[in-house]
């Protein structure tokens, strides 16, 4: 009986781009290669969807949601946003990617905040972002109390104003003060943790 195989490499970029079924053929096709790519995966399935999708994929999404119908995938083609706190209140910073590849494209970091303040922040700042650059993509978000903020055109937090915090409660004023004056022209939706796993944006600190 042959031995099963513990993991697939793929490599993108490098002599021989291709999947190979062990590191020694792997290692070959990157070693000298000037901005080689290559990654490992534990099936030939993942292997095979990974090689035709590119590098630049998020892997994690596309893992969670091949088995699912069309009818009930997250709309890829869109902005994924999170927000994460070390304490709460603590250090609290957001970022919004890509969905699809996962591709940062910002991230905010304050020295107090609470979760549910990083999570308005950052769809408002998604919001803005997509209007600067004149896009109109649907916005993910795994809060909704973020998003009921969000429509609401205010965040109704607890948090006590003060000197550790003065900064976020600027931006914050300036987040509500943008949505006052800008209405919201793309989807906001909730993104489904149980069918889809972790938003994209998720700073994987859980």
């Amino acid at each position: 009986m042959s031995k099963k195989k513990s993991k697939y490499y793929v490599v993108w970029a490098g002599f021989h781009p291709g999947i190979y079924d062990n590191w020694v053929e792997c290692e070959k096709q990157i070693k000298g290669f000037s901005g080689a790519k290559y990654k490992s995966f534990k099936t030939l399935k993942e292997a095979s969807l990974a090689f035709d999708k590119g590098p630049d994929h998020d892997w994690r999404l596309s893992f969670q949601i091949q088995h699912l119908p069309e009818s009930e995938k997250p709309i890829i083609n869109s902005i994924a946003v999170d927000a994460a706190c070390s304490g709460n209140p603590g250090v609290m910073e957001y970022r919004g990617v890509f969905t699809e590849t996962g591709t940062e494209l910002f991230r905010k970091k304050f020295p107090e905040g609470t979760n549910n303040i990083g999570e308005f922040l950052a769809i408002a700042h998604a919001l803005a972002w997509q209007k600067q650059k004149r896009l109109q993509l649907v916005i993910y978000s795994d809060s909704l109390l973020a998003l009921s903020w969000i429509k609401s055109g205010a965040a109704r937090t607890k948090l006590i104003p003060s000197e550790k915090n003065q900064t976020t409660f600027e931006v914050l004023k300036r987040a509500e003060k943008w949505l006052a004056s800008n209405p919201i022209e793309v989807p906001l939706l909730k993104w489904n943790t149980e069918k889809w796993g972790q938003i994209p944006a998720d700073f994987g600190r859980k």
